[in-house]
């Protein structure tokens, strides 16, 4: 038996025995237990460029959470239009019931925009206006293109995660076009390991909060994720 795992059970045992398993549970091992399946990402690029920056950056990101046993979907409104949010009439558009069910099996939002003057795209925006209910008790996670380190953007994203009663990861990766990448393909060495982060903050965090998600939605206990079941 490996000998933290002994001394955990040592102690456990000192305590009492309720609290053996949650002192046996390692992050990992608690994140395989509460979430079993895949978790699934929904990548948004949230730019219509077709030289887009913010679509090089959500691709490499996608890759290499999809290389940590995520399932990710990549939404590009450059190959996949989505009309400007119109209360009266999005949600008879052809297209919508399709898009609803993608956002709805999602667990995580991973959300890349370009700054412009200080907010995101109206590409994003038409995006998060079409839906509050598919994002409660998810995770955003956000990524910007910005000269600026897109502070007041990032902003922004976590006031639309907190009125759709979302989480959203503490923090955003930006990024400069012209310094971090070249040619089409990452080259900062920070920017790698930026994402390096953000790709392990959202498989752990992201896990957790599905599992804790489902478990919300099953009970019947009081919480803010009771007037959606």
């Amino acid at each position: 038996m490996h000998r933290g795992i002994r001394s955990r059970q040592n102690l456990a045992l000192s305590l009492g025995r309720n609290w053996i398993e949650l002192l046996l549970l390692m992050p990992h091992e608690i994140q395989k237990t509460s979430h079993p399946s895949p978790l699934r990402v929904l990548a948004v690029i949230g730019s219509l460029n077709r030289e887009s920056v913010t679509r090089v950056v959500i691709s490499e990101t996608a890759r290499q959470l999809a290389d940590r046993g995520c399932d990710v979907d990549l939404l590009d409104f450059q190959k996949e239009p989505l009309p400007l949010y119109d209360p009266g009439l999005s949600y008879d558009a052809p297209t919508f019931p399709a898009l609803q069910r993608r956002v709805a099996q999602a667990d995580v939002f991973l959300l890349g925009t370009p700054d412009y003057h200080g907010g995101i795209s109206s590409a994003l925006k038409s995006f998060l206006d079409h839906f509050w209910r598919e994002f409660a008790g998810k995770l955003f996670a956000s990524i910007i293109a910005s000269h600026e380190k897109g502070l007041t953007v990032a902003d922004q994203l976590r006031t639309v995660a907190r009125q759709c009663y979302a989480w959203s990861l503490p923090y955003a990766v930006s990024f400069t076009g012209g310094s971090d990448l070249q040619d089409g393909r990452i080259t900062s060495q920070p920017l790698r390991d930026r994402l390096a982060m953000m790709t392990r903050d959202i498989a752990v965090y992201g896990g957790l909060l599905a599992a804790q998600r489902r478990a919300d939605l099953a009970s019947t206990e009081p919480g803010f994720m009771a007037r959606i079941r």
